[in-house]
């Protein structure tokens, strides 16, 4: 084990130096109310429309704790494997933006509701490891500036001022941009399973902070540099990438990395500087006087762990035992709740069990099921036909009606026209010949036709049953049954 984790380190070096990140996740708690005020998080609203006067920041307002927002974070807890404090404290968080009308936010630095979650990604090779989550604390967004309608204006948003986040931290334990796309990944998957956030990074639900830094391989961690505001895990891999090579050749040059907090050009893949990092004591925090700590009983917390679904690890595992598939199939069949849910249901839609049936609807999703999916870029609760017709193409298959290529000329034609399986073999007359009578008519003559190969196969040349076999299936139309052509084929060879 040790040899295999020395192993993994040396791949993990960029030219002979050592990555370490880890990342910061702001998760939009899904919640029809933002954290203290009763203002809607309806996303694409009108500018300024979902706001009220605890969000606008006017005199006298005080913060009132949406107790839903607080039991989706528990749930998240449970989701990550964490441990959930029964005593928790709101602190203010001091900074000016133009966007956040407090001159704080109201987040929680000293006793977070989370510690100590984690999760498992699978890396390429196969392997598995364990990112470890350092908090999950609760927190107030911001609103948003624009300033793009007008040259030398600034416009403000604050719909999004006061909407609840979880911002995830996990411990430095990343070592290359794949396993931070892996964590970011399963993360999201573990999100939506729990339904704590939709993960809609387009929207700005689930944005990710990246700290990247670099050290020769038994030196101190470098000077760690934090890229804001990734929103897709694709630009998280890339910015990864860049700013581990900026540091290098910063650092090979003879520079001095600076704690920097730097923006993602999407156009260019490189990051360029905002300002230099701040460091807690700079925001000056202090407990939020208008919040009192809170108090989670025992009995709350109870109730909410027993509301938890099925998380993705857990399905995973059951699926590859109960249904008979790969645990790679699995991995792809569970990575989406909807799917997975769809998936099961397919299964059970077939008439036979599902260690019969499991396998082979996991290879009808996964192979031109999906491919359909991406090219008519829908998603798999958009199909034009109901999904349980996988299942009927699947018995009909399982019941030697039709064959394999068969199924797929059916698939190609149910997405065009939707009809019933049953209608389409009909129509494009796809079931199989099990006549035996018929099949051995065929065999006979292919036999009869070709004497110089029936010879050289008795004489040991047995690759040409392959040619018997086609030949036998092209003069049936390509209709026959595999199964009971090589029976025949078989016996009449060795008569």
């Amino acid at each position: 084990m040790a040899d295999s984790h020395a192993k993994q380190e040396i791949q993990n070096l960029v030219n002979g130096y050592e990555v370490v990140i880890g990342l910061e996740v702001h998760a939009q708690i899904s919640s029809k109310a933002k954290l203290f005020s009763g203002s809607s998080t309806e996303f694409g609203s009108e500018p300024n429309h979902n706001v009220d006067f605890v969000d606008s920041a006017m005199p006298g307002m005080l913060p009132v704790l949406n107790q839903y927002c607080v039991d989706q974070a528990i749930k998240t807890g449970f989701g990550v494997a964490g441990t959930i404090y029964r005593r928790s404290v709101f602190d203010r968080k001091n900074y000016f933006y133009p966007d956040l009308p407090q001159g704080y936010q109201i987040t929680q630095l000293y006793h977070p509701i989370i510690t100590d979650g984690k999760i498992e990604i699978s890396l390429p090779d196969g392997s598995k490891k364990t990112i470890n989550i350092d908090r999950i604390h609760i927190e107030q967004d911001a609103g948003k500036s624009v300033h793009t309608l007008e040259q030398d204006k600034t416009y403000i948003d604050l719909n999004r001022a006061g909407i609840a986040l979880m911002e995830i931290v996990s411990k430095p334990d990343m070592r290359s941009s794949t396993e931070a796309m892996l964590y970011i990944k399963k993360l999201r998957t573990i999100l939506k399973y729990v339904k704590t956030c939709d993960c809609n990074m387009e929207q700005g639900n689930f944005r990710v902070d990246a700290n990247v830094s670099v050290h020769k391989p038994g030196e101190p961690f470098g000077t760690r540099c934090e890229i804001k505001n990734l929103n897709s895990v694709r630009f998280v891999g890339q910015a990864i990438d860049y700013e581990i090579q900026r540091q290098i050749s910063a650092i090979e040059s003879g520079e001095k990395i600076t704690q920097d907090t730097l923006l993602f050009d999407e156009a260019t893949c490189t990051t360029r500087r905002m300002r230099s990092k701040e460091d807690s004591a700079d925001y000056r925090y202090f407990p939020d006087p208008d919040l009192k700590p809170l108090i989670l009983t025992e009995d709350r917390i109870s109730k909410i762990k027993d509301t938890m679904p099925e998380l993705p690890d857990a399905k995973k595992e059951r699926f590859v035992k109960d249904y008979g598939i790969t645990e790679y199939d699995a991995d792809i069949l569970t990575e989406d709740i909807d799917t997975a849910d769809i998936y099961e249901a397919t299964v059970s839609a077939s008439k036979y069990d599902i260690a019969k049936s499991g396998k082979q609807v996991a290879n009808w999703f996964l192979g031109d099921l999906f491919a359909y999916i991406k090219k008519a870029n829908i998603s798999i609760d958009a199909l034009p036909f109901p999904i349980t017709n996988i299942a009927k193409i699947v018995d009909l298959t399982l019941d030697d009606v039709i064959s394999i290529s068969s199924a797929k000329k059916l698939f190609a034609d149910m997405v065009e026209t939707n009809q019933e399986p049953d209608e389409i073999v009909k129509r494009l007359k796809l079931a199989q010949i099990t006549d035996i009578s018929t099949i051995e008519q065929a065999a006979s003559e292919v036999l009869n036709q070709n004497p110089t190969q029936v010879e050289q196969y008795k004489s040991g040349k047995e690759q040409l049953f392959g040619f018997f076999v086609g030949m036998t299936m092209k003069k049936l139309g390509g209709a026959g049954n595999p199964g009971i052509i090589n029976e025949v084929l078989k016996k009449k060879l060795s008569s």
